[in-house]
């Protein structure tokens, strides 16, 4: 998905490049927007999970039975995969001259 980001903003990141952004200044942006990303789609994920198992075990009489130790590391998990998903169109949009990003709009 962040690939597709990429390629929809090649005018923005021909815009940056051209106002001297460097190809760190737009590797961090999106590493930074796919870390956001995952890091709120974690959230999400966990307080889902763990509210239909409430749910359940409520409904079914049954006590909760959640290991709420390990929803950090599973949100940590979640944010890792995200930053290492990213890096990849990160380091593409990175590699863009600011010609080429314009040339494609």
């Amino acid at each position: 998905m962040m690939i597709v980001t990429v390629m929809e903003r090649r005018g923005e990141i021909g815009l940056r490049r051209a106002l001297g952004a460097t190809p760190g200044n737009i590797r961090m942006q999106f590493v930074t927007e796919a870390a956001l990303l995952s890091t709120l789609g974690g959230f999400a994920g966990i307080a889902l999970g763990d509210g239909a198992a409430i749910g359940v075990a409520a409904s079914a009489d049954q006590p909760i039975a959640l290991d709420w130790t390990s929803l950090p590391l599973a949100w940590a998990a979640a944010i890792l995969v995200g930053i290492l998903a990213g890096l990849y169109p990160a380091s593409r949009a990175a590699r863009l001259t600011p010609t080429e990003a314009l040339r494609g709009e």
